[in-house]
């Protein structure tokens, strides 16, 4: 894999993934409808066609059998009635004829070839026949019986020669009928082996694009937790896993620097202390501080090696507790360094809780409760009373439904988009309204502000993990909020989104309503 696809995020990897499995499980369906095409028309060319022409060309050879019964009885008893086998099979030979020419018998077709044969055969005998049973016409002679017999014998061999035909033509219709099923049964298997070939597939690139490189990035962690400060951590595999551990290697560095510059001011304080005897009291003061420092870097060094259970936040800790106790004491950039670890660890603190949040929505699910959605806001707004004071902001809410929820995690979605709303404004105070109308079997909840806005087509981008519209040095914050809100709100059964057709920035979301009392 070159070096460009390593550095593929995780989602484009997924998406190429399923995108290949998606053209195969396509190709294989649009197989199977060409297969269970082909069998509806071998059913239809069998059961519509070639049995209907073999069954009008048995009616025709019935009638032809049936006008040569009336014949010859004809001939030897001389009684008219005799003739009405002979007259209905004139009429079923049209019937059949006709049947079969709308069947596809056409001249120059070998059905209709045959069926030409039957009738050539038949004409004839049936011109010999016409003057022995015309009316007032003599006895039959031996000679007139003798040739209709041989002419029939005629349109017999042409019949059996058209139904031989035609039951090659109904083998062969089987044929077609059983080797379509087949096929469409081949294309089952094939696109179900498709479809589990999917699961596994996605299932191993999950694995392969996301667990191991994590288990890997865990494992150089716990090495460096294992008292190994040294060791470097490098991550590998997407973007989001290289860019976190290039992120904990950062972390290692700064620590690195801040045990180095303490050593360094520990081996000065015992240089000075040498050299300065006659500065006991100094000494034993500094040697106090040195003693406590120690047992601070010692502390310091046991916390980041061997309980990197929650990394980030003693790093940040222990830090500010550096930042705190040598105020003054160590250079510009020394300073400098820690306030970055500080700031660093925060940020990636704020960002690990955020997604620790995020993963947890519906991981185990909380009890819902019926809730006044007004309460809710009003918990979001004291949760938010510094944010609100320091921008000057103003938010107000109509009369709000109750809904059915985990009131601390819808709580969260209302803090989320009014914070938004506070943080994201423009040149006037911002002006926010929480206001809600029934939908049918829901409740939409609208949060409209008066801010910078979102354009149109970053509207379904937003909700996407990690997005962020504008730098982090313009507007805090770690491109997880609007991702935790959707998770929220469909954990609930809603649905969230940015009306981009509103004159204010409004984003909206849907929960179902309570069942009304009289239908409960």
């Amino acid at each position: 894999m070159s070096g460009d696809a390593r550095g593929w995020p995780i989602g484009r990897r997924l998406a190429i993934l399923a995108a290949v499995e998606a053209v195969l499980l396509v190709a294989a369906l649009v197989a199977g409808g060409i297969a269970l095409q082909n069998l509806t028309e071998a059913r239809t060319r069998l059961l519509d066609v070639i049995g209907p022409q073999r069954l009008a060309a048995i009616q025709l050879s019935t009638a032809l059998l049936n006008q040569e019964s009336g014949v010859r009885g004809y001939q030897l008893g001389r009684q008219p009635e005799f003739l009405v086998p002979y007259t209905d099979g004139m009429r079923a030979q049209e019937a059949a004829v006709t049947q079969l020419r709308q069947l596809g018998a056409d001249p120059g077709t070998a059905i209709g070839d045959d069926l030409a044969a039957v009738l050539r055969a038949a004409t004839a005998w049936q011109d010999a026949a016409a003057p022995t049973i015309a009316p007032g016409a003599p006895p039959v002679t031996a000679a007139q019986v003798e040739r209709g017999r041989t002419l029939f014998v005629d349109v017999r061999t042409a019949l059996d020669a058209q139904l031989d035909h035609l039951a090659a033509i109904r083998d062969a219709g089987r044929a077609d009928l059983d080797g379509a099923a087949s096929f469409l049964n081949a294309m089952f298997v094939v696109i179900g082996a498709l479809v589990l070939l999917l699961f596994v597939g996605l299932f191993a690139g999950l694995r392969q694009v996301i667990t191991r490189p994590i288990l890997r990035l865990a494992g150089e962690v716990r090495q460096v937790a294992d008292a190994d400060i040294h060791h470097p951590v490098h991550g590998s595999g997407p973007r989001e896993i290289a860019q976190l551990g290039a992120d904990v290697e950062a972390m290692r560095q700064r620590i690195l620097d801040e045990v180095a510059e303490l050593e360094r001011a520990h081996a000065l304080l015992d240089r000075r202390t040498r050299e300065a005897e006659e500065s006991n009291a100094m000494l034993d003061r500094r040697t106090r501080e040195l003693e406590r420092s120690n047992a601070d870097l010692e502390q310091f060094a046991y916390v980041a090696s061997h309980d990197l259970q929650e990394p980030l936040r003693k790093v940040a800790s222990f830090c500010q507790l550096l930042q705190r106790r040598y105020q003054g004491l160590l250079d510009e950039r020394g300073e400098q360094y820690i306030e970055y670890a500080v700031d660093g660890a925060k940020r990636m603190q704020v960002l690990i809780n955020d997604l620790l949040a995020f993963s947890r929505v519906g991981r185990k699910p909380g009890e819902h409760v019926v809730a006044d959605a007004g309460a809710l806001v009003d918990d979001a707004l004291a949760n938010l009373e510094v944010a609100l004071s320091l921008s000057g902001g103003k938010v107000s809410r109509g009369e709000l439904p109750e809904v059915r929820v985990e009131p601390a995690l819808m709580t969260a979605v209302f803090q989320n988009l009014i914070g938004n709303a506070l943080k994201f404004k423009g040149e006037t105070p911002p002006e926010v309204r929480v206001t809600a109308e029934r939908d049918g079997g829901e409740w939409v909840f609208s949060v409209a502000d008066n801010g910078i806005g979102i354009d149109a087509e970053y509207a379904e981008r937003v909700f996407a993990l990690f997005q962020r519209l504008h730098t982090r040095s313009a507007y805090p914050g770690t491109g997880i909020g609007l991702a935790l809100c959707r998770r929220i709100v469909e954990y609930h059964g809603g649905r969230i989104w940015l009306d981009t057709e509103a004159a204010d920035t409004t984003f909206r979301f849907t929960l179902p309503a309570l069942e009304d009392k009289g239908n409960a």
